[in-house]
């Protein structure tokens, strides 16, 4: 029987093999193949490695002969594979690429798979294999809005201070109102829930009146102080924020933060918190009503309460919300604010910094 030819390790050699034969970040193989080098360099037959690492002979073989051959390097890198040419060239690929990101068809806005399958010569499923290797959804798009209020960064920075660092001896509410409501009944009951099969609702409905909801969300607590009235003008906010007073011990400063919503600012409105002076007021910037937190509640609430409720009249929608209200208030948990107003500031420069180039192209 022909012999394996000896291997011999130099101490260095021995070291490194043993460290990627035990690394937890080295891939399988190569830990596999460092093994055969070391057991091969100490005088075992290739007939027994391959019974101790169950493997074949033959791949005891090719490893131990590729380290003999080329070192360290013969057992890191395979062989290239024989296979078929891919019948898609880089050109091809890089066309279509090009095309999608700087070309629009004709007679659309965006590319479809079959639209670009016919620009481009190629099919269907070519088209999509090719966009998602590269992380391209041209059917998609998604909305943003930059705010243009010249005083951004000091309202920025005077609501985030208010979430990050609350004052002392004071409470920080965040408030709005979710106005229009609608209490609507579907025209034909739905099917429930059951194994195999989703919930089903009627895309039509009846609409059965509608109903504003006011809310003040305490940053610190979780707590909502709302309540439901009929208009949303600055009669209605009024009484609303009698409300948040009265739910508010009298030796507090109130600090509300709220959107530029005209009714928030009428004259009336002003004359109140001058008759209220520990309240204060702090104004979301123009178009970034995403800084006022009430909103997540909101969002709370029309995804678990109200999007998919079934409600035969306007009574019954500010039953449900009342009653959303207090078990929400029973077990409060609230919004932790994270992002620094600093580190927001650096991704509103850098978005009006990418628009002011597309506008001036």
């Amino acid at each position: 029987m022909k012999k394996a030819a000896p291997i011999t390790l130099t101490e260095q050699e021995r070291a490194t093999l043993l460290a990627l034969s035990r690394g937890k970040k080295v891939s399988v193989r190569l830990a596999q193949r460092s093994t055969i080098v070391l057991l091969a360099a100490g005088g075992h037959e290739n007939i027994a490695i391959a019974a101790r690492l169950k493997i074949t002979r033959q791949s005891v073989a090719r490893w131990r002969g590729r380290y003999g051959a080329r070192g360290l390097a013969g057992i890191a890198t395979d062989a290239p594979r024989s296979g078929r040419s891919p019948k898609i060239s880089a050109a091809s690929k890089q066309l279509v690429i090009k095309r999608t990101l700087e070309e629009k068809p004709p007679t659309a806005t965006h590319w479809s798979r079959s639209t670009m399958a016919a620009a481009s010569g190629l099919s269907d499923s070519t088209v999509g294999r090719i966009w998602k290797a590269h992380g391209l959804k041209p059917h998609l798009s998604r909305t943003f809005k930059l705010s243009t209020d010249k005083h951004f960064a000091e309202k920025l920075e005077a609501i985030v201070g208010l979430y990050l660092h609350p004052p002392e001896h004071a409470v920080v509410f965040s408030c709005d109102e979710k106005s229009q409501i609608q209490a609507l009944d579907r025209t034909q009951p739905g099917l429930p829930l059951k194994q195999g099969r989703a919930g089903t609702l009627t895309h039509d409905y009846k609409r059965n009146g509608t109903t504003s909801l006011f809310a003040a969300l305490n940053i610190a607590t979780g707590k909502v102080v709302g309540t439901c009235l009929k208009k949303h003008r600055h009669q209605e906010w009024i009484r609303f924020l009698d409300l948040v007073k009265a739910a508010v011990p009298a030796a507090l400063e109130v600090h509300v933060i709220c959107d530029n919503y005209a009714t928030h600012k009428h004259a009336k409105v002003q004359a109140w918190q001058r008759r209220n002076p520990h309240f204060h007021f702090h104004f979301t910037p123009t178009s970034a009503s995403w800084l006022n937190m009430v909103e997540r509640f909101f969002r709370d609430l029309t995804t678990n309460r109200i999007r998919r409720g079934v409600f035969h009249s306007e009574a019954e929608l500010i039953a449900a919300i009342d009653e959303y209200l207090a078990v929400h208030n029973a077990n409060p948990k609230p919004f932790i604010w994270t992002a620094r107003a600093a580190d927001i500031l650096e991704k509103v420069k850098r978005a009006r910094a990418k628009l002011d180039k597309l506008t001036s192209v």
